[in-house]
């Protein structure tokens, strides 16, 4: 041993000093570091409004910014060409795109979506739906909604008795999207949900064009199905599940029928050049976790792409859900819409003008 015991001493001396004075360094910038996760610039998602936006700020949004420090602004109405001027001006201000089937897979296809970073969103236990550039967040359906006190004696249940405006008079309230309008159209002329793709979109216009006269409201905003029948200005509306059971659960005299639907994944993307691409990935990864997913669809009646977190759910939550066996119902063809929306999108749009 070469080295003397008073030398050692120093030397340990200096090393435990040196520790301190590190340690001492850490604190004092944790709270700068810590300030600075919490200070974030807001990942800005893009969604539906009402009580689905609420329910996602609830569930999803406050809790992964308690977690994580990021804040989430959630804006109301996803618009496609929107997200197109951003991304080809390269003046990203929107992080992730939460909407329908069609407007993701038509994104998909002029690649406005970042690749999907597996290596933190796991998707090998999500029932079906993922891409590349895109996750599935839940399933949701669409069909028949009235408020029960309004003046209508008889209420069509499928789609064909929406169209036999005789047997059941009223006035019609429809999407402005020709998505889900068509595949209703159709159905409602009498084709079999098995056989609906490729769309006959000659048959699916003349269908429509009969029941124009009796549509009194195409509406945008999703929320505008429930305040339309509320108030009476509409009898029967193209509505969601989700959004009837809400205002139900407030005490609107609403209903909804689960004899004929039409059913499809909603997804989730990030937009090519978003300045916050990684948080947005953490965001994804957050909302796939079987507790929230089992949370969101608890409160939206909407059906959870993991098995395991509908399992979670409340019996009575589970009675809200798409019947995604029944041989009445059909499910969107993404991959169909993807190759056909911008075409048939601005065709409908020509049509409703006319």
């Amino acid at each position: 041993m070469t080295d003397k015991p008073e030398l050692l001493l120093a030397s340990n001396r200096r090393r435990f000093l040196g520790g301190l004075a590190a340690t001492a360094a850490f604190t004092a910038s944790a709270p700068a570091i810590i300030g600075a996760r919490a200070q974030a610039q807001p990942l800005v998602m893009v969604s539906y409004g009402g009580s689905y936006a609420e329910a996602l700020k609830e569930v999803i949004a406050d809790p992964f910014t308690k977690a994580s420090g990021i804040p989430v602004q959630i804006l109301n109405t996803p618009d496609l060409a929107k997200v197109k001027a951003q991304v080809t001006s390269k003046n990203v201000e929107w992080d992730i795109f939460d909407a329908s089937g069609p407007l993701i897979m038509a994104g998909s296809n002029n690649n406005y979506w970042e690749d999907i970073d597996t290596s933190i969103v796991k998707t090998g236990a999500i029932v079906g739906g993922v891409g590349r550039d895109r996750v599935p967040n839940y399933i949701f359906c669409g069909g028949i909604a009235w408020n029960t006190t309004g003046n209508a004696t008889k209420r069509p249940q499928t789609f064909a008795q929406l169209w036999d405006t005789g047997a059941f008079p009223g006035r019609r309230g429809f999407r402005n999207r020709v998505s889900e309008t068509l595949e209703v159209a159709l159905l409602a002329d009498g084709v079999a949900p098995k056989d609906l793709y490729p769309l006959d979109v000659e048959r699916g216009f003349k269908a429509l064009e009969r029941i124009k006269p009796h549509v009194r409201k195409w509406f945008e905003q999703t929320p505008q199905m429930v305040t339309l029948i509320q108030s009476s200005e509409i009898d029967f509306i193209y509505a969601y599940p989700n959004r009837i059971r809400a205002a139900v659960q407030t005490g609107v005299p609403l209903a909804f029928s689960f004899e004929q639907n039409v059913n499809a994944f909603n997804y989730m993307a990030v937009l090519k050049g978003s300045k916050r691409k990684k948080a947005a990935m953490e965001y994804l990864a957050f909302a796939l976790q079987p507790g929230t997913q089992a949370k969101l669809a608890e409160k939206l009646s909407l059906a959870p792409v993991l098995t395991e977190a509908t399992k979670l759910m409340s019996e009575d939550a589970r009675k809200w859900l798409p019947n995604l066996t029944s041989q009445t119902n059909a499910f969107i063809d993404d991959e169909y819409w993807g190759k056909n929306y911008d075409t048939l999108d601005k065709r409908f749009k020509e049509w409703l003008l006319l």
